[in-house]
């Protein structure tokens, strides 16, 4: 069991940083978050490598256009996915916060636990809201047609880790699909402008 954990969190490792050598999307500090955060939400290697991940792959190897709808709709659902995990945080009570009978014991820290969570993950949901509305926002109108994203279990712990776990490579994806499509547009106007130099040369 020792083995198998070690080897999850070197996986993890090894994730995070590919991520980061495949381009300059994911900022250090969501990669250093989201591996915190998976210290919280922990499950077991087979249920992390079951060979079902939360969101399939298969939209991405299509066209950038649909790649680009597909990832509105990722990120939407990721949205709604870290709001359900804030909910599902325990509330801090008076015996977490400051209890007089036992200070300094694992009631306070599982308090600052909590609101450490409660932080990251606050900031992840900013990240993808951000990106969300900063280059996303045409989609809007085809997501309400996919459907299948709403059937994922939120409240479900497995769903939930496993989740986080993909979102890297996922975040990764979205953010540099805008810039893809900015390039293409580029080749295809300079392509016409050199047809149209080449119909009609200078005299």
């Amino acid at each position: 069991m020792m083995v198998a954990a070690a080897r999850a969190v070197v996986c993890l490792s090894l994730w995070l940083s590919v991520c980061q050598v495949r381009g300059s999307h994911i900022p250090v500090r969501m990669n250093r978050t989201i591996q915190n955060l998976l210290q919280y939400y922990t499950i077991t290697p087979k249920e992390r490598f079951d060979g079902k991940p939360v969101f399939s792959r298969e939209p991405l190897s299509g066209r950038t256009e649909v790649k680009m709808i597909f990832m509105g709709a990722v990120l939407e659902t990721y949205e709604k996915l870290i709001g359900q995990m804030l909910k599902n945080l325990p509330t801090a009570s008076p015996q977490t916060v400051g209890s007089t009978d036992r200070p300094g014991t694992a009631g306070v820290a599982e308090g600052e636990t909590v609101k450490d969570v409660r932080t990251e993950l606050s900031y992840v949901l900013k990240r993808v809201q951000d990106l969300r509305r900063q280059d996303y926002q045409e989609e809007e109108k085809v997501l309400q047609g996919l459907l299948s994203l709403k059937h994922i279990k939120m409240d479900n712990a497995v769903i939930q880790s496993k989740a986080l776990w993909e979102l890297p490579w996922l975040y990764e994806e979205a953010s540099s699909l805008p810039n893809t499509i900015r390039m293409q547009k580029q080749m295809r106007r300079r392509r016409r402008h050199a047809r149209r130099v080449k119909n009609h040369p200078r005299a």
